[in-house]
């Protein structure tokens, strides 16, 4: 069985996100970039599910500028066996992702298809579902377990009241959660041997699919600055300023 596995360049989750003067967009002048936090969930369960011999091959795709390459050779360097990069804006709308991956999953017929469950910059969680309704597969969203057996798929999922458990049948797709797996670092062995794996270049026109960004960003601001504490010289002061001033007491 193949897998393919959908991949993206974010800024790392470590950096202080800053905002543009103008407030158009965010800054990403000399910013870290790194593979989105659940992409790289999913591209180590497909890896597991390899060595556990359910698949045979691991195939990673993203959507954009020749800057995700880097993501995708990091893709390869934990386990994965090729690599697919469709030119196209860094950041296109979740629909014509979905449509993008609907295409090349048409072309490589993959028995399961795994996303992180949302990316960290845009937080649409969108495109797994839109995927799955495109090609009219069963789906599982927000897993924090898989077992294959046969062409059967047993997930389990976390919801608001706790766990919930689905079966599926093969071929579909999945969207991983934070509790799937604890992803592997990638080896310098491993990273080398990454930058002989093949990685093919396509554009949007060659798979018939074009990028309408259906989104317009009006404006970014940054989240509110705390104000200054103050210090109380006694308990009696602190009910009075909770009562008086801050009015969350009676």
């Amino acid at each position: 069985m193949k897998l393919l596995v959908a991949v993206k360049r974010v800024i790392d989750y470590n950096v202080k996100v800053r905002v543009k003067s103008d407030r158009t967009d965010v800054d990403l002048a000399n910013v870290k970039m790194s593979l989105n936090p659940f992409c790289e969930i999913a591209v180590e369960e497909a890896v597991r599910l390899k060595e556990k011999g359910v698949a045979s091959e691991v195939l990673v795709v993203s959507i954009g500028s020749k800057a995700c390459q880097e993501q995708l050779r990091t893709a390869l360097a934990l386990g994965a066996d090729r690599a697919i990069q469709v030119e196209g804006p860094d950041n296109p709308d979740s629909l014509s992702v979905a449509r993008i991956l609907a295409e090349i999953v048409k072309r490589e017929d993959p028995g399961l298809i795994l996303l992180g469950k949302q990316s960290i910059d845009s937080d649409n969680n969108q495109t797994g579902q839109m995927l799955a309704a495109l090609i009219d597969r069963p789906q599982a969203t927000f897993i924090s377990e898989i077992m294959i057996e046969g062409d059967q798929l047993t997930a389990t999922r976390e919801v608001d009241g706790g766990l919930q458990t689905l079966q599926l049948t093969l071929p579909a797709v999945v969207t991983t959660d934070l509790r799937l797996n604890e992803p592997r670092y990638a080896s310098l062995p491993n990273i080398m041997k990454a930058k002989k794996k093949p990685l093919d270049v396509m554009t949007a026109d060659e798979l018939g699919i074009s990028i309408n960004n259906r989104i317009t960003l009006v404006s970014v601001e940054p989240p509110a600055e705390r104000s200054a504490g103050i210090k109380v010289s006694s308990v009696t002061e602190l009910v009075d300023k909770l009562r008086q001033e801050a009015k969350v007491i009676a």
